[in-house]
């Protein structure tokens, strides 16, 4: 490791020089990376808890909590993980992208140390008023439920710090432009987190229009707060806000693809194309939840519903193509060229960010993204809303998908930034294959215990312990076995990702990693080629057309079935 002092600007930043990736490390940055990343995990922890708690009793033959503190947990889990867990990674990763990725100086560290500060009071508030049972209001909080004043203080005080580190993210990034610290465009991971930390500020901003009146409304400084209102304004921040994990998550996603084979998009351009379709439109998904309300028009529902969301959606099929082609070319790269599908046998399935990056993409594409596009259209969503295939859809995309990618980035994070051997790197093998599979069981089971009308919102879903009905006797108690077995599956997966991370970080030996990977050797340098030469080496991407012609027509086949099934509710008899 060398560190050096370089001036910049009137501001003097340190840096040292990672000896895997070559990359100059702004310690200060290194530092908020690894506070960030640490109350991350804290909190991932805590709602990990809860989630156990609340599985076992969702799953009615347990039936564990009373109401009461259902309810609580319920709340708690989905701050703690929608929003602390996630934010406080994205948060690590922008900095990370903003200033290491760019071999630049973060700017302003002791704001970032502000901004890190008020995210960890604002979120102890809220877990302490929650907990005490002062906030018993679940995520959503809907007015007219009205908690304690700390709760939405608490809420308030995170997003401040959560929009100065997006206001850091910016600021580092055009500093770095203008210090000459790379040229042209971003590089397309940055380009990523520059998409989430965009989305961001308007979803942040939104929250703050929601919240700041409910906390006046809740010290009675204000006599009336009309929940349309609040609805509205919330659901600008509690959808947007997974659509921040997605662009995020998606970024990873080329992280580990790069970091685990050398991967490199086919044709960068459309990828950042895809991200551009984010902003202009992935927020619109969120009139999903406001189809019931009085205030926005019918034309404006089914248009957001409908045409506005699918140009989001082809953002993600971008994407969905795009980086398995990118693999799939780099793995023939490496003289796995034989038939459509060699180079899937011979991909390292035992590196972690291999493993984490294909599971997350699938549990995110094939159940998230298939169920979210079709709850999202707006005859469907009428039935589907307040059904358990929502926390299906989500449970998904925020867990199967962004966390688990998450999860395998950490992986890599610990040797580069806290400089830590990694432990148990067989666990971490295992790890993404038992918690990918413990979520997509609890996915299914959620989505087919709604599709026969289970509520989603409800302590005890037979209702006074009467008899769930259905066309199908016990089909109910075996989806719900399903998503209770698939928890306590995901549950040990999540105990392994813990135990890996707090055993490096606290006793890992202290290193400089010469390679990025952990289990396989590095990728090899890539050479370019002419479009001939890689037609002759058959490096086409075959495979990955046929996993997306597979995948589309599975696609086409649950969404039409959705159809068929809302018509025969239709039937006059």
């Amino acid at each position: 490791m060398t560190v050096a002092a370089i001036p910049q600007a009137g501001e003097q930043a340190e840096f040292r020089t990672c000896t895997a990736t070559g990359l100059k490390v702004d310690l200060a940055a290194e530092r908020l990376i690894i506070a960030n990343a640490v109350a991350a995990v804290v909190f991932l922890l805590i709602g990990g808890i809860a989630a156990l708690l609340i599985s076992l009793t969702r799953w009615q033959v347990i039936h564990l909590l009373p109401a009461d503190w259902f309810y609580r947990l319920l709340t708690a889990h989905g701050f703690d993980m929608l929003v602390a867990w996630i934010v406080f990674f994205e948060v690590a990763g922008l900095y990370f992208g903003g200033a290491i990725m760019l071999n630049a100086r973060l700017v302003q560290p002791k704001l970032a140390w502000l901004a890190y500060v008020l995210m960890i009071v604002g979120a102890v508030i809220v877990n302490a008023v929650v907990l005490a049972g002062k906030a018993d209001v679940m995520f959503t909080a809907y007015v007219p439920l009205k908690a304690h004043p700390l709760f939405y203080l608490g809420v308030i005080l995170f997003a401040v710090g959560a929009l100065i580190a997006l206001g850091i993210f910016f600021a580092t990034v055009i500093v770095a432009k203008v210090e000459g610290r790379y040229e042209g465009s971003l590089p397309l991971v940055v380009y990523g987190l520059a998409t989430a930390a965009i989305i961001a500020t308007y979803t942040l901003l939104s929250g703050a229009l929601a919240f700041v009146p409910a906390l006046f409304w809740s010290m009675d400084i204000i006599e009336y707060y009309n929940p349309a209102y609040f609805r509205n304004l919330f659901w600008s921040f509690g959808h947007p806000a997974q659509q921040i994990n997605l662009a995020a998550m998606v970024a990873i996603w080329y992280g580990l693809a790069a970091i685990t084979v050398g991967a490199v998009p086919l044709n960068e351009k459309l990828s950042r194309l895809a991200f551009i379709l984010y902003i202009l439109f992935i927020n619109l998904g969120s009139a999903h939840h406001l189809l019931v309300d009085p205030g926005p028009s019918f034309a404006w529902k089914v248009t957001n519903t409908s045409y506005a969301m699918y140009l989001a959606v082809l953002g993600s099929m971008i994407h969905a193509f795009s980086i398995p082609a990118a693999v799939e070319v780099a793995l023939r790269r490496r003289g796995h060229t034989r038939g459509l599908f060699e180079w899937l046998r011979k991909a390292p399935w035992k590196e972690p960010g291999f493993a984490a990056l294909v599971v997350s993409m699938f549990v995110f594409g094939w159940i998230g993204g298939v169920t979210g596009v079709t709850i999202g259209t707006e005859q469907i969503n009428m039935l589907a809303h307040n059904t358990l295939r929502v926390p299906g859809h989500f449970h998904a995309t925020v867990v199967g998908g962004t966390t688990l990618a998450f999860m395998g980035f950490t992986y890599y994070v610990i040797p580069l930034i806290f400089r830590r051997e990694l432990k148990f790197k067989k666990w971490a093998t295992w790890q993404p294959y038992i918690y990918g599979l413990g979520m997509a069981l609890v996915a299914v089971g959620f989505v087919a215990a709604g599709i026969q009308g289970v509520s989603r919102r409800h302590w005890d879903i037979t209702f006074a312990q009467a008899p769930f009905q259905t066309p199908v006797p016990g089909t109910v108690s075996l989806a719900m076995a399903v998503f209770g077995i698939g928890a306590l599956i995901a549950i040990v997966g999540g105990i392994m990702y813990l135990v890996i991370v707090l055993a490096s970080v606290f006793t890992g030996a202290k290193i400089e990693p010469r390679q990025a990977t952990l289990v396989i050797d590095p990728p090899p340098a890539m050479g370019y080629l002419s479009e001939k030469e890689e037609r002759d080496r058959k490096l086409q991407p075959h495979g990955t057309w046929v996993i997306v012609i597979v995948f589309l027509m599975f696609f086409a086949a649950y969404y039409l079935s959705n159809w068929w099934l809302l018509g025969r509710l239709w039937i006059v008899r």
